[in-house]
């Protein structure tokens, strides 16, 4: 839960019309980046729900499509599955993925390999620049396909029945393609959800909290509730072909076996997310829109979610993205909007990650006033749950945001020590060397010294 204290600043700030946390340019002294850091070992969780409320996600998450399609039957791969890697391999690619698919071993119990690139393999992962992918799929960071072997075999059947999902009756080839020219953790990302629903669910929903399978985006490694997800699907009880009311039935033995945990529990059930919410949350968040649409957008989608009476963390995402909107239009709305939303995210101990992207907008907001000390207090509490969610590149904002305030506090050295973690993490987060000086430009201008400082033309 955000603390107290962020009231009084939330006050001050309104009170003093806080500046917008990101400014576009300022000059920063970095000449030499320190290495790249990567995660090493996952934090696994378990999922903290009912095994009801999890029976009745896995149906929706592997008999719907993301348009709301229905699937006629339930499709996984039988037998051991292969996995190759084709195309310009970034160097933390394949680390990555061998990391995912001894995770898919050991806590979902599927029986999966990597294969040479020359292989015949049941799922193939293509690399191609990003522009060339969204000129097929403009909407799309990346995606799954179902039986291509690739890029040339997409393209040729993109629009015909051979890629349609609701023809498919067993899952035997599948394509995944993800850019090759964006960020490690882009790459990690797109790895961890479209390899997942190669295998498994085919859907996200919004209501989600413990999952990848939400388009909030706020989860992007696979966590224990997609993992046992996963181990369901490959449960020896289920088999390719069945429809939805078998495997409804057999649900509740699978899961009392593999989630026992979750037996006994009761978790309260959550009102359907609305059509119309998610049409109007889109529109905020895509492309198409100019920002005064966006913008109003986010609006409506704030009285959507308070018109169906959702306290949760749909009505927090909308404030969120109202938030994020108002940034530079209306800072006191934008941080009102923030306040709110991580009250909300705050009370959950399942949207801690989430929580934290709310506590950097914040901790921004308390740097740029020169509130050091409230902004070490606002990163310190959420670094943990950030390096457990494997978010580099909010990992190292929080921390670029943390040296700045350690800086005007006089701690100097404590502040070169954060500066160069918060750059490990960026070049992972962020990719590029000038990306990650641009990020590191953007925070170093909250500072109110370094504003003076260059104001009146001293160097930085």
């Amino acid at each position: 839960m955000i603390h107290r204290f962020a009231l009084a600043l939330a006050l001050s700030a309104m009170a003093a019309c806080a500046p917008q946390p990101v400014i576009d340019r300022a000059e920063t002294s970095i000449s030499t980046l320190p290495p790249m850091k990567m995660f090493a070992s996952p934090t696994v969780t378990r999922p903290t729900r009912s095994n009801a409320s999890i029976a009745a996600d896995f149906l929706d998450l592997s008999f719907l499509l993301e348009s709301g399609r229905p699937l006629p039957v339930f499709t996984r791969f039988e037998g051991p599955i292969t996995i190759r890697v084709r195309g310009a391999t970034p160097p933390s690619m394949l680390p990555d993925l061998d990391r995912l698919i001894t995770r898919f071993r050991r806590e979902a119990g599927i029986d999966i390999r990597r294969v040479t690139p020359s292989s015949p393999a049941s799922i193939t992962v293509e690399t191609i620049p990003r522009a060339e992918l969204q000129r097929a799929v403009p909407q799309a960071a990346c995606f799954v396909v179902p039986r291509v072997t690739g890029w040339a075999d997409f393209k040729r059947n993109r629009r015909s029945a051979v890629t349609d999902w609701k023809t498919l009756r067993v899952r035997e080839k599948m394509a995944i393609f993800i850019p090759n020219d964006v960020a490690p953790q882009e790459i990690r990302d797109c790895l961890h959800e479209e390899v997942a629903q190669a295998l498994g669910p085919l859907n996200d929903m919004y209501h989600l909290t413990d999952s990848v399978f939400n388009d909030d985006n706020f989860h992007t490694v696979l966590t224990g509730f997609d993992m046992l997800i996963l181990r369901t699907t490959y449960a020896r009880e289920l088999h390719s072909g069945m429809d939805r009311a078998t495997v409804a039935a057999r649900l509740p033995g699978i899961l009392r076996r593999l989630n026992p945990a979750g037996a006994n529990r009761a978790t309260p059930s959550r009102p359907p997310t609305s059509r119309a919410w998610i049409d109007t949350i889109e529109q905020a968040l895509g492309p198409r829109a100019g920002l005064s649409q966006r913008h109003a957008a986010a609006k409506r989608a704030v009285t959507l979610a308070r018109a169906a009476n959702w306290n949760d963390n749909r009505l927090a995402f909308s404030l969120f993205a109202l938030g994020r909107l108002s940034l530079g239009r209306d800072p006191e709305l934008a941080l009102a909007s923030f306040l709110q939303a991580g009250a909300i995210y705050g009370a959950d101990p399942d949207t801690q990650v989430h929580a934290a992207h709310i506590a950097m907008q914040l901790a921004a907001f308390a740097l740029s006033s020169g509130q050091a000390g409230a902004a070490l207090e606002i990163v310190d509490r959420y670094v943990v749950a950030v390096t457990r969610a494997e978010n580099a590149a909010l990992l190292a904002t929080l921390l670029m945001v943390k040296a700045e305030a350690q800086d005007l506090l006089g701690q100097t050295g404590p502040a070169a020590t954060t500066r160069r973690d918060s750059l490990g993490w960026a070049r992972y987060g962020f990719g590029p060397d000038a990306e990650v000086r641009k990020r590191a430009s953007e925070i170093t201008a909250l500072n109110p010294r370094r504003r003076a400082g260059a104001t009146t033309g001293d160097a930085i």
